[in-house]
């Protein structure tokens, strides 16, 4: 990426996008601009591939858009986005091209390693139909998904969105955290003989992954001595001869321009593949790189990722709002929230721009939430009356893949009436004129309104898909990468590196140990006082 563009705040179109803040934006209420503008929601919605988003219950209006399109233009955002996708120097803190997309792209496609890229995918999807075949014939039963970070969050939350594709004989389990409370349940219910372990580590050095990764072997050979390890352990790594002295002498590679929190559309991807089958993998695949080609052809105004940078930008700056809940309404999607933690915050959880200069705007919001209707029990009292606006994300699905109509119709009720609430809140005039049951017979009646006021005109998003399959989860997941790369561009920050994960790393490792049995356990030499009466506790 150019750092020659400028960034966001050194523009005149930011300092005409915060006069608009001023004169409309800040004030804007939602029930008045409904009133006003009966195609509101027919101009601030569009549609991309498989995914239509509704806009309208966010505080800006049409002409907001226009200085947040001009302000993409004036930071050159057409041309980086161009350059990256050409694989052009995208990452220069770590010097590398990012090409994720090129994993996506069809055979033929011209992009940047593409006989490279499709050399390595159908040999993953070879590999992960013979592994089918063997489910089928019940060679296998189980699959354990040894990773962390990237190499665990996209593969799981995946192939929790894709059950009703998932094939019947096979059960999946995800192990990451180096926790042994993760893995040793996991291994009590598996019988070695028919079990594979996938180990996903570009190094094969990552500390979790590889402890994990030693237990598993060491469980497995002592549940079955004369049973070969090669043939129940694959691995996703490109540290062949690692590999191989582990081991594992099948073996799969990725490259060092895809990050790992962008890594599931390759060989990261396998546990997918194995879970779906290699033909809707590829379908998997074909609905993000739709979702590439909206990306690359449309114009700030239909351009869906762009739109939702740009909008990320303006609540975060010029609103100040610091967090965003996303709301799936779909059990599927119960681990898309955690995979958004990682791709949005670890991207852009940035306060130095590409020049190494300290920001003077904040960044990354940080991202929570949890499947609907399970979080109205639980956080939503917060978003509808709390002190704090924090932006929703719902996410809809149109048709379930369960005959359950009445649920289906249900959930669907309640994901709307969410958002409608949220926008139109409770005035205490109106709540003075409800009956309250619960309330305290004695209480105040005008009390007991303002306790039943909601604020409204807090905005929120929705998102809808059809149904949810392998082709509409791989554009949306496309949607939500390249919409982090759009407000990351804007602020001027490098989204693909992570040097915020190494210093607890490596402290980590010098402090391993004084913990471990050895004649260093329980040292405090040179250690801060917390830390050195936490290890004489833990330690002693």
């Amino acid at each position: 990426m150019s750092t020659t563009a400028p960034r966001c705040d050194r523009t005149a179109a930011w300092a005409a996008l915060a006069g608009h803040y001023q004169a409309h934006g800040r004030e804007l209420q939602l029930s008045e601009a409904f009133a006003r503008d009966p195609r509101r929601f027919e101009s601030l919605s569009f549609s991309a591939p498989e995914v239509f988003a509704d806009l309208s219950k966010n505080l800006v209006d049409l002409a907001t858009l226009r200085f947040l399109g001009a302000l993409a233009l004036e930071c050159q955002l057409p041309a980086r986005r161009d350059a990256m996708l050409a694989g052009e120097v995208a990452n220069p803190t770590e010097g590398r091209a990012v090409l994720h997309t090129a994993l996506r792209a069809p055979q033929g496609a011209g992009t940047p390693f593409n006989a490279e890229v499709h050399g390595v995918l159908d040999a993953m999807l070879a590999f992960a139909d013979s592994v089918r075949a063997r489910a089928e014939a019940g060679a296998l039963t189980d699959l354990v998904n040894i990773g962390i970070g990237g190499s665990d969050l996209g593969p799981a939350m995946a192939v929790r969105a894709l059950e009703a594709f998932r094939h019947r004989g096979l059960r999946l389990h995800f192990v990451s955290n180096v926790d042994g409370h993760d893995i040793a349940p996991v291994l009590a219910q598996l019988e070695a003989r028919r079990t594979l372990f996938i180990i996903a580590s570009k190094t094969f050095t990552t500390q979790e992954t590889m402890a994990n990764a030693g237990v598993a072997r060491a469980w497995f050979t002592a549940a079955a001595p004369d049973a070969p390890v090669a043939e129940h352990f694959a691995g996703v790594t490109t540290n062949l001869p690692a590999a191989a002295a582990f081991g594992v002498t099948r073996t799969f590679g990725f490259w060092d321009w895809v990050g790992g929190r962008y890594s599931l559309w390759g060989a990261i991807g396998l546990p997918i593949a194995i879970a779906i089958g290699g033909e809707r993998f590829r379908e998997f695949l074909a609905g993000a790189h739709a979702m590439d080609r909206h990306f690359a052809a449309e114009p700030f105004e239909r351009n869906g990722p762009m739109l939702l940078g740009a909008l990320d930008l303006w609540t975060r700056n010029f609103h100040g709002f610091t967090s965003r809940c996303v709301a799936p309404y779909h059990q599927g999607l119960a681990r898309l929230p955690a995979y958004l933690q990682q791709l949005e915050m670890e991207s852009n959880g940035k306060c130095v721009d590409l020049a190494g200069e300290a920001l003077p705007f904040a960044t990354s919001p940080v991202v929570w939430g949890e499947p609907g209707t399970n979080g109205q029990h639980a956080f939503f009292q917060m978003l509808h009356q709390g002190t704090d606006v924090i932006p929703v994300e719902f996410i809809a699905v149109k048709r379930a893949a369960h005959p359950h109509a009445d649920l289906q119709a249900k959930l669907l009720a309640n994901c709307l009436a969410q958002g409608q609430a949220l926008m139109l809140g409770k005035s205490a005039e109106v709540a003075a004129t409800e009956s309250a049951p619960t309330a305290a017979p004695d209480l105040d009646r005008a009390v007991l309104a303002r306790h039943r006021r909601f604020p409204g005109n807090r905005p929120s998003t929705t998102l809808v898909l059809e149904e949810l399959t392998p082709r509409s989860l791989g554009a949306l997941i496309a949607l939500y990468e390249h919409r982090v790369w759009t407000s990351g561009a804007l602020w001027g920050i490098n989204s693909f590196d992570q040097w915020g994960v190494e210093l607890g790393k490596a402290l980590a490792s010098e402090l391993l140990p004084r913990l471990q049995p050895g004649a260093r356990q329980g040292d405090i030499t040179g250690l801060d006082g917390s830390t050195a009466g936490l290890l004489r506790r833990l330690t002693s």
